[in-house]
């Protein structure tokens, strides 16, 4: 059964931890509002990401050792209270710095455990047969958080300031952590030894591929998460989160219109147009002076994301032993987080160099060279299997 209580309760903790993060893709307006600049914004944002990637390898084992459930535990744990931390920040962003990065770090860090451990635990309690409609599906509760967080944090900055925002993420994260205590733990690894490394998971060729299209897709974001909201504010574009509600709905859109297509066709013959799609969209924005550009880009982009996710997801656990599922979840998260990483760096430079404008059109490119690694590995596989 896919749609088991299990599924519905861990979704719904999952929508409320992502609406906290999603919340943080108006932090770069925190940024400006204390002195930062657009290199600024990729550092402080990037750290989170940063965190992410470098622990990736740890969290990966210690979501096949101690269980699925409880790393999201854990990793809920410090979703909760991480926002609380912003509080104690006052003055320009110089007189901070190091400890915001500090805070930053262990902020990607509680991302990091529990993105790999709930994408972990879904798959394991997924139908073979329907891996890329049950995991867009849940997808869709992260979907549904990065619009509902967006909206919420933008209304409460205008009402009540920063103060009362970190109060509330903390509180959607804090419900997230409440939800999923009584569910059960899909898998127990009853030696607590692992049984391959994290390395010799990542360097199978199928592994690797998803994961350097996964890096790919993380440049994408990158520009969307960190890039959009201050250039939407120079361009005199009131409701930023515009964009990401209309994102959001494109990706559901496609969730629920075609989330049995690629398990019917195979989500190798999907994943070249779901990465055109996504690219054009990001490239559309260089053209944004108003809410028409800013909605037709957030459609292209997230019908792309809608089906781009799962199915690289489904790509890299499908036909896997599933006390290794941990350890390829975390190679396809940590080459997403790792994208939005170098995304924020390069971009925030390429942004203080050249504008917004630029940063939207490399991103976009990001995705388009997509299409060069699917086709290359189409041609090095032949008949054994194909992206």
């Amino acid at each position: 059964m896919l749609y088991s209580w299990t599924f519905i309760v861990m979704a719904l903790a999952n929508l409320f931890t992502v609406s906290s993060l999603g919340a943080f893709f108006l932090f770069p307006l925190y940024i400006k509002d204390h002195g930062g600049s657009e290199a600024d914004i990729g550092i402080v944002m990037g750290t989170l990401i940063f965190a992410s990637v470098l622990c990736r390898p740890w969290i990966s084992e210690m979501v096949d050792l101690i269980g699925r459930k409880r790393s999201y535990t854990i990793g809920s744990i410090i979703m909760s209270i991480l926002p609380l931390a912003y509080l104690y920040f006052k003055g320009s962003l110089s007189d901070f710095y190091l400890p915001l990065l500090v805070v930053r770090f262990f902020h990607g860090v509680g991302m990091a455990i529990c993105f790999t451990a709930v994408f972990t635990y879904i798959a394991d309690i997924i139908p073979e047969g329907r891996l890329n409609e049950g995991i867009g599906m849940f997808g869709v509760s992260g979907l549904t958080g990065l619009a509902l967080g967006p909206v919420i944090g933008e209304l409460i900055i205008r009402e009540s300031g920063f103060s009362f925002f970190f109060i509330a993420t903390s509180v959607m994260a804090t419900l997230g952590l409440l939800l999923h205590l009584p569910l059960p733990e899909s898998y127990t690894n009853s030696s607590l030894v692992a049984s391959r490394s994290f390395f010799s998971v990542l360097l199978k060729r199928k592994t690797l591929i998803v994961s350097i299209l996964a890096f790919l897709f993380g440049i994408g974001l990158a520009a969307s998460s960190s890039f959009l909201s201050p250039y939407a504010k120079e361009q005199h574009i009131s409701f930023i989160s515009l964009y990401y509600i209309t994102y959001s709905s494109a990706a559901l859109l496609t969730r629920f219109l075609g989330g049995r297509l690629a398990d019917r066709v195979g989500e190798e013959r999907i994943i070249p147009y779901a990465l055109a799609l996504t690219g054009i969209g990001l490239i559309a924005l260089i053209l944004l002076g108003g809410n028409f550009i800013l909605i037709l880009a957030g459609f292209m982009s997230g019908c792309g994301h809608g089906f781009l996710f799962p199915c690289l997801n489904s790509l890299a656990v499908r036909n896997e032993p599933i006390d290794i599922r941990g350890k390829i979840t975390g190679a396809f998260t940590g080459g997403l987080d790792g994208g939005v990483f170098v995304g924020s760096i390069v971009l925030g430079y390429i942004g203080e160099w050249s504008g917004f404008r630029m940063i939207f059109l490399v991103a976009g490119l990001a995705l388009m060279m997509g299409l060069g690694v699917v086709r290359f590995h189409s041609y090095q596989t032949k008949d054994q299997y194909s992206i």
